[in-house]
């Protein structure tokens, strides 16, 4: 049985050798030399030893310093000035210390992503752990290749900082959604939107590449995004207002008159909820409807319900009464609206008020994939 000065006389001659095949034998002897686990070297060998594989790496072809790399990868304890060595070679070379070597710092890593290119950084995101700053320095890389690798890298640790980063980007890069989704570390809140996204993004490609209604289609997806994300039923049915408005329409007691008997009493939160229960509007998208300035959005929901037009003009009076506190209004406005309420068709109100219906991420979901600002093209669809 050899011992740890032994091996260092016969590794001390093989370095003399200067032949490819020495270079070889001398490889394979360092690497089995570290692998073995039983030598033990003293300050001084070690500082030889370290000397021979520097100048081994500087003279020998890649194949050798592959099968060294190779070798010392999984290593427990080899030179670590010379891993950090073969990390920074070709990417032959530093493929299997990159991906397996735990003699590697975080730091080490990270200048090693920055400086090197885009193989090495792949090798990186491959490895079984990843600290935090590490993954941040993956990210800052921008090559969404890398990144793909390192989310579908359960091992990896990635800040909520970071993971909300890439949530965001996901909008624009499809192939970050399902790693992103399948992360256990990405919290419900960004998941949520995640499930949103994606049925955007679906809605926009089916219709961009199918002939389909998309109101059809909405109808379809919604009900899928919001199964997905854990959708609740509309919190403000929990409100005293809102309790007493479904209590009325479950028995059936709702009608224009108590709307308007409502409205003159000024009871303007009971008058939202009621409104919320005919129209099936949630109760922002009903404030918003409700309190639009200048009432058209009021005019297609109240034509969607079938509102006669007298009752509709009282409506939008009491309700601008008793937000501007004011007896009376400006005649020629009240005048110009009634004009559009006769322009508006109700099978085209109906479908409007479908769509206002729609969860408002959902929503919120389908303008941002499509790049439009909220109440952009789209008619009166979007405004409120």
């Amino acid at each position: 049985m050899t011992g740890p000065n032994q091996d260092l006389t016969s590794l001390l001659k093989l370095a003399v050798d200067k032949s490819v095949e020495g270079r070889r034998i001398l490889a394979a002897s360092l690497g089995d030399f570290f692998t073995g686990g039983a030598s033990v070297l003293s300050e001084r060998e070690s500082a030889i030893m370290s000397d021979i594989l520097h100048k081994l790496i500087r003279d020998c072809e890649m194949a050798v310093r592959r099968e060294l790399a190779q070798r010392l990868s999984k290593a427990k304890n080899p030179p670590h000035d010379l891993i950090v060595v073969l990390a920074n070679d070709e990417i032959e070379v530093a493929q299997p210390i990159l991906v397996n070597s735990g003699v590697l710092q975080d730091l080490e890593l990270v200048q090693i992503i920055r400086r090197r290119g885009h193989e090495h950084q792949l090798a990186v995101a491959m490895r079984r752990a990843l600290s935090e700053p590490v993954s941040d320095a993956l990210v800052e890389t921008g090559d969404v290749n890398v990144i793909k690798a390192l989310l579908d890298n359960h091992g990896a640790s990635i800040s909520e900082a970071t993971l909300t980063y890439l949530a965001e980007e996901s909008q624009r890069v499809d192939s970050y959604q399902e790693p992103l989704i399948k992360r256990h570390d990405l919290n419900p809140e960004l998941a949520k939107r995640m499930y949103l996204w994606v049925s955007a993004a679906l809605r926009q490609h089916i219709l961009h590449n199918f002939n389909l209604d998309p109101g059809e289609l909405d109808d379809n997806l919604e009900p899928l995004a919001g199964a997905l994300v854990g959708a609740q039923d509309r919190p403000d049915a929990a409100k005293p207002a809102g309790v007493l408005a479904q209590r009325l329409d479950e028995a059936g007691k709702i009608s224009w008159e108590l709307l308007i008997q409502v409205l003159r009493q000024g009871e303007i939160p009971l008058f939202e909820a009621l409104f919320a229960e005919m129209s099936g509007l949630s109760a922002e998208r009903t404030s918003r409807v409700l309190h639009e300035s200048g009432g058209e959005c009021l005019a297609i929901a109240c034509q969607a319900l079938e509102m006669p037009k007298t009752t509709f003009a009282t409506v939008f009076l009491l309700s601008r009464r008793a937000e501007s506190g004011r007896k009376s209004s400006d005649p020629r406005a009240l005048a110009n609206l009634l004009a559009l309420y006769d322009m508006i068709e109700t099978p085209n109100a109906k479908q409007v008020l479908k769509s206002w219906r729609r969860g408002e991420d959902f929503l919120e979901a389908i303008e941002r994939i499509a790049d439009a600002p909220p109440g952009g093209p789209g008619g009166p669809e979007s405004a409120p």
